[in-house]
């Protein structure tokens, strides 16, 4: 009874192994690849964070042409001795007077308006290459992600397939007496564990694919690259990097620019403007007309500027500061990123260079002596293994260095060039 049921738990693990192979059959030849670049180009036009930051340049382009306008002149009517009493009931002493009021700004507000407009505007592209880049980077790691999840399917089938030949195996050596039946039932384990471990690759990588087509916009209507993904550089120690021209560097200074306009844009509030007015004025009593004229300068008394000054004073110190602290961080960041890719790096090529090329060939001994009873089962389960580990380590360092790769890539990724106007 317990092999007829052995026997059906196999039948049934065969059966769902093979609908999810055919559910996730590999793409037509015929379909290009889904390479990485391609990914970042289609993910580019079709990201909320994109759209949000394209919105932010066109709000600040909006900015900077408010802070050139001047101020609107203002047109006044204003009609006196009227709707009294005595001699002043009704129109009949009134005097309308029509004035023209234009105020004029003093102290170079319009000019610092527009140097705090301007360094805005060049903070916004910044934010906007910051976005593209976070955005490739959470690309690239997704991408990363499902090209392991399907390597790991390939390991997962040779396992499987390694499996069921062990089992057949240790099923022949009990056939002829040559083996106990405790090694068939615990190759049937290993069998069976080996085809779960299979339908757990393939439902992993189902998702991790479908991960990356929801991030991209579009299906992955092709195979991923995973000739990239299985390559490895960075020989020789890598170089230090200058974090000046990158993005977080850039970003502070252009805080630092709006904080230096930001002063000047305070300083020139506390020179006051004055209002020019020039009208005419029409006594009624008479049917005469005189021209007004005036001029209107605040008095500054109870504001004078000094508290704007000193609270833009002490956004530039913080300011400065922060931008002195981004270049700590980078530098740091920098450094230990380089470090993580060249370890990853190291490891990936010892984990999938001699290191595998033994565990396969020491497995490959083992599977012989054992159909030859040369070895015993406990060997050849052990080589097996190890041969399992080391493609599980391999595939694990590609991804670690991979990821190292592209964090890398974005702290390190330039600053776009800001336009003059």
């Amino acid at each position: 009874m317990l092999r007829v049921i052995a026997a059906l738990l196999a039948v049934s693990s065969c059966a769902s192994i093979a609908q999810a192979q055919t559910a996730t059959s590999p793409p037509s030849a015929n379909q290009p690849i889904f390479s990485l670049e391609r990914a970042r180009t289609n993910a580019g036009g079709t990201s909320p964070s994109i759209e949000s930051a394209a919105a932010g340049v066109r709000s600040a382009v909006a900015g900077r042409t408010i802070a050139g306008l001047r101020p609107n002149p203002e047109f006044q009517v204003q009609s006196e001795n009227v709707a009294g009493s005595g001699p002043y009931r009704g129109t009949r002493s009134a005097e309308t007077t029509a004035t023209l009021a234009l105020p004029i700004e003093l102290g170079g507000k319009r000019s610092a308006r527009i140097a705090v407009a301007d360094s805005r505007a060049a903070r916004a592209q910044i934010d906007a290459a910051i976005a593209l880049a976070d955005l490739n980077l959470r690309i690239s790691q997704t991408y990363i992600t499902a090209a392991a999840a399907e390597r790991r399917v390939d390991v997962a089938r040779q396992q499987a397939s390694i499996a069921g030949n062990a089992f057949k195996a240790a099923r022949t050596r009990v056939t002829a007496g040559a083996g106990a039946p405790i090694d068939q039932q615990r190759a049937d384990v290993l069998r069976l564990n080996a085809e779960v471990g299979l339908e757990r690759a393939i439902r992993e990588a189902e998702l991790a694919r479908g991960n990356l087509a929801r991030l991209v916009g579009q299906p992955i209507d092709g195979s991923l690259d995973l000739g990239w993904f299985d390559r490895v550089g960075g020989y020789g120690p890598s170089r230090p990097v200058d974090p000046s021209g990158t993005l977080a560097l850039a970003a502070a200074q252009a805080d630092l620019n709006t904080a230096n306009a930001g002063v000047r844009l305070a300083k020139s509030q506390r020179i006051p403007d004055i209002t020019i007015s020039a009208g005419a004025r029409r006594l009624s009593e008479t049917n005469d007309t005189a021209a007004v004229v005036g001029i209107a300068i605040p008095f500054p008394v109870f504001n004078n500027g000094a508290a704007g000054v000193s609270q833009a004073r002490a956004e530039l110190a913080r300011a400065d500061a922060n931008r002195r602290l981004a270049i700590i961080e980078a530098e740091q960041a920098i450094a230990s990123a380089q470090a993580e890719l060249a370890n990853a790096a190291a490891t990936a090529r010892s984990a999938g260079g001699p290191g595998l090329a033994a565990a396969a060939e020491a497995a490959r001994i083992a599977r012989v002596g054992y159909a030859q009873g040369k070895f015993s089962q406990l060997d050849l389960l052990e080589a097996e293994r190890t041969l399992a580990e080391t493609r599980a380590s391999f595939t694990d360092a590609l991804a670690a260095y991979h990821d190292a790769e592209v964090r890398l890539e974005r702290l390190t990724a330039p600053a776009p060039e800001i336009g003059g106007r």
